[in-house]
């Protein structure tokens, strides 16, 4: 480290010898006098007539500390003094990381200005939640179970393509026979839950969408083992089965208890999205946007409980209770600086499907990365939609529209913001996004269902 300190520059540098210790020199200002702490073999250098040294040493030893953190003390040169070459913490020279304390601040901050709110929307609607009306959110009828029906009769579907598998396994079936038999019971398990969805009266919203939800794994689920006995019996056979990599579950140590849910802010959406209808009536733009930013934060919280409660509780429940061995079900998403790092990080079950069942088979066909990607955002995009709008028995296309607004979305953020703006720009994504469509749905669903009435 150079050490320079000058009082003017009228001569030439030149080396001069080291002094003997003693008391440092009369003249003010000569930082040489203290080169007896610089230590053998250090080069000086001084500018008499201006009192100009440099001096080529490391930054002062670190002062030794006790336990308690502070320095001991000492006789030596060293111990007493009180400054040393340093940066500031926030600096990015520093080296330093540990910012534990300022995000237990901001947790605290985040509590108290929600609790704030909270408590003000107690103050002013009173308590909105009730058991009974969440009840009916499930069930319409008390003596008719739609729902659950679907759910048992999802069994049907799984044991209709293993017999399919069974006789292609012996070679009763031609693998056509089997390819066509097994298209129709795929497409039978989209379809059948829909019609169910649209004529039945008694069946609720959310009772279709747990159906539609249970409907949609399950092929998924086939899909995938129609493919893996595919290349199971081509691998048989002496075929190269196209890559395949089959998973195989390994059991894990101790069991890990679930985490519990957390309760869900429900009871500050409620009258945000009633409140909302009269501004999108009016097309008062002030307070639509007004109503979305305050809609984004609850919405936001039941998103991230959603997350935690499924992909991380009921998984690693589930797989613990099968002895399934990996639990890999999400990655660092919330560190993403793409769009496209958050699609293949935040549920990998789903984005382990697309990219062997979807993505890869399609450029193996000779399809560019760019159509393949694109492909699977199409795929995304109508399941999300399958799952919005035939329970709320509207078409729409919000959810549709918003997935496929995903890639160019992915090329803006990618083109134009990088590091932190990315992430910045991801969360806003997520932040605001949801909130957009969810109050494009609540609209729509008002106005067919309580306005068109009155209005013939």
């Amino acid at each position: 480290m150079t050490h320079i300190e000058s009082h003017g520059l009228t001569d030439l540098l030149r080396p001069r010898s080291r002094p003997a210790p003693g008391p440092p020199p009369p003249y003010p200002g000569h930082l040489v006098s203290e080169d007896r702490f610089l230590g053998p073999g250090r080069l000086a250098w001084t500018l008499p007539s201006t009192h100009l040294s440099i001096r080529f040493a490391g930054d002062a030893p670190a002062p030794v500390r006790d336990k308690d953190g502070d320095a001991n003390v000492g006789s030596s040169h060293w111990e007493l003094r009180c400054h040393r070459l340093q940066d500031s913490l926030f600096s990015s020279d520093s080296g330093f990381s540990n910012y534990r304390g300022i995000l237990n601040w901001c947790v605290v901050m985040l509590i108290l200005s929600n609790a704030r709110l909270f408590l003000e929307n107690l103050i002013k609607y009173g308590i909105l939640v009730d058991p009974i009306q969440v009840v009916s959110l499930f069930l319409k009828d008390p003596y008719s179970w739609p729902a659950l029906c679907l759910v048992l009769a999802a069994n049907v579907f799984a044991v209709a393509a293993f017999q399919v598998e069974k006789r292609l396994a012996v070679g009763a079936l031609t693998e056509r026979a089997g390819l066509l038999l097994h298209a129709a019971n795929l497409v039978t398990i989209l379809c059948f839950p829909a019609a169910v969805a649209f004529l039945v009266e008694s069946i609720t919203p959310v009772g279709s969408v747990l159906a539609l939800l249970v409907h949609t794994i399950l092929f998924l689920k086939l899909y995938s083992y129609r493919d893996v006995n595919l290349w199971c019996r081509g691998a048989a056979g002496g075929a190269d089965p196209a890559g395949t990599e089959l998973g195989v579950g390994l059991g894990r140590g101790a069991p890990q208890r679930p985490e519990a849910e957390p309760s869900s802010p429900s009871q500050w959406m409620v009258p945000t999205v009633q409140n909302s209808m009269k501004p999108f009536k009016d097309m008062d733009y002030s307070r639509i946007i007004e109503r979305l930013l305050k809609l984004a934060v609850p919405n936001h919280l039941i998103w991230l409980i959603f997350f935690y409660w499924l992909f991380h509780s009921c998984l690693n429940a589930v797989a613990e209770l099968l002895q399934f061995g990996d639990r890999e079900f999400y990655r660092d998403w919330w560190n993403s600086e793409s769009v496209t790092y958050f699609w293949q990080n935040w549920n990998i079950p789903v984005h382990k499907w697309c990219i062997r069942h979807f993505y890869k088979p399609m450029l193996r066909r000779g399809f560019s990365k760019w159509v393949a990607r694109t492909g699977v955002f199409l795929a995304s995009a109508f399941f999300h939609e399958y799952l919005v709008s035939i329970p709320l028995r509207m078409f729409r296309l919000w959810a549709f529209t918003g997935m496929m607004a995903q890639i160019p979305l992915a090329w803006i953020v990618g083109r134009f913001f990088r590091g932190n703006y990315g992430n910045a720009a991801v969360w806003l994504s997520l932040i605001i996004g949801q909130p957009v469509a969810v109050l494009m749905y609540v609209h729509d669903y008002y106005v067919l269902n309580h306005e068109a009435p009155a209005g013939t």
